[in-house]
């Protein structure tokens, strides 16, 4: 700390701080090093940061910890951070965020392992079995595969070249063999933001989040610090068969929450119903007697399916696919993929179905009502002409005789 920012700070502080520490100097007992703490940030000066530590009084930590690549600062005054104690210097209680390097951290790995406080580690390459870690400057660890990430990762040389934070899991040989663990830090984080989100997720609601990664069934959303997963039926109205082909990580989506699980950890989304449901105006759309070009999409042993619209699928049953004949598939009649004309023979829309009839067979039947009706028309026109004339010929007789 530079000695003439540091006597101004004593001077209008020192008294605070010494009569603080004698005051809770049973509480500050309390305090190990390696303890965990939710302080505020009182005051950032040039080269140091100080604390509300609650309760415990106030602390200090290095303020080059809170900087980003680029030197500026991560923190504001007023915010809160996660800190660990390290001890009392001049009785000063003094934290960090993590152990950095230098021939100090380096002696303070083994106390990192007994109490759990985070060391800065540089992945320096690929390994059998995990990464070479470098600690304090010269300091050789390794982290498995399975500790650098929440899941397995897909491609380990992403995490080649940088700068990460771990936890100690192994601590032997005097240092020769330390063990490291990035994946537990991830899980506490995503502990504490859960119990957070506990509070303002809730079923039924719509919320943003961003997709983390696809599989065969759905695709996960991370939610702020959860995961939820959209089955692969809730991917669109549309029948999808790979959720690549509508959905891509890192992309934000709209979701509603369908159901929480918190004892199991699990979260069911929804980004079908985000989207207008095509079956609200299905009957506009496509109304009874209606002919329509369609795409087979699906055949199954009772019939085909034919989608009509994005969402809209109708079912041919097999009854009605074999023009009359019996057809033991409509694999017999149709492929899927192939373009097929219909007519909507029924719609419920509560039911989410439509009866479809193949438009040649119909259009057929159509035209043979029309024939029928158009012949009984001129067979009753022609005995109502045959009844007249017979008549006006007997009417005729009767006058004749008068």
């Amino acid at each position: 700390m530079d000695m003439d920012e540091k006597d101004g700070i004593e001077t209008t502080e020192e008294e605070s701080f010494a009569e603080l520490f004698e005051k809770s100097n049973s509480e500050t007992t309390r305090l190990r090093p390696g303890s965990k703490v939710e302080a505020k940030v009182l005051k950032i000066s040039t080269d140091w940061v100080f604390l509300d530590i609650g309760k415990k009084g106030e602390g200090v930590m290095e303020r080059k910890e809170l900087l980003d690549a680029e030197g500026n600062l991560t923190i504001a005054e007023g915010d809160t951070v996660t800190v660990w104690y390290t001890g009392s210097v001049r009785n000063e209680l003094r934290f960090t965020t993590k152990l950095g390097a230098g021939a100090a951290a380096n002696a303070q790995l083994e106390e990192a392992h007994r109490s759990g406080i985070p060391v800065e580690g540089f992945v320096v390459k690929e390994i059998k079995g995990g990464f070479e870690v470098r600690l304090s400057g010269t300091t050789r660890a390794f982290c498995p595969f399975s500790q650098i990430s929440l899941r397995r990762a897909e491609n380990p040389a992403e995490f080649v070249g940088k700068h990460l934070l771990f936890r100690v899991t192994e601590y032997g040989e005097r240092g020769r063999n330390i063990v490291l663990s990035h994946r537990q830090l991830l899980e506490e984080e995503q502990r504490g933001k859960r119990e957070a989100l506990k509070e303002t997720l809730k079923e039924g609601t719509t919320v943003t989040g961003t997709v983390t990664r696809l599989a065969d069934f759905g695709a996960f959303v991370d939610l702020g610090g959860v995961d939820g997963l959209i089955p692969i039926s809730e991917v669109g109205w549309t029948r999808v068969k790979h959720v690549r082909d509508v959905l891509s990580v890192g992309e934000q989506v709209s979701v509603v929450i369908k159901k929480i699980d918190w004892d199991a950890g699990k979260i069911s989304l929804s980004l079908k119903d985000t989207l207008a449901d095509p079956w609200a105006s299905v009957a506009d759309q496509f109304p009874e007697g209606s002919y329509h070009t369609g795409t087979v999409a699906r055949l199954a042993a009772f019939g085909a399916f034919v989608t009509l619209a994005p969402g809209i699928d109708g079912l041919l049953h097999i009854s009605k696919l074999g023009k009359g004949k019996r057809i033991n598939h409509p694999s017999d009649v149709l492929k899927e993929g192939e373009s097929v004309e219909v007519k909507v023979d029924g719609v419920d829309r509560e039911a989410r179905r439509l009866s479809l009839a193949l438009a040649e067979v119909s259009r057929a039947a159509e035209e043979e009502e029309k024939s029928i009706d158009s012949f009984r028309q001129q067979a009753t026109t022609s005995s109502k002409e045959s009844m007249g004339s017979f008549g006006d010929l007997l009417k005729a007789k009767i006058e004749e005789k008068g």
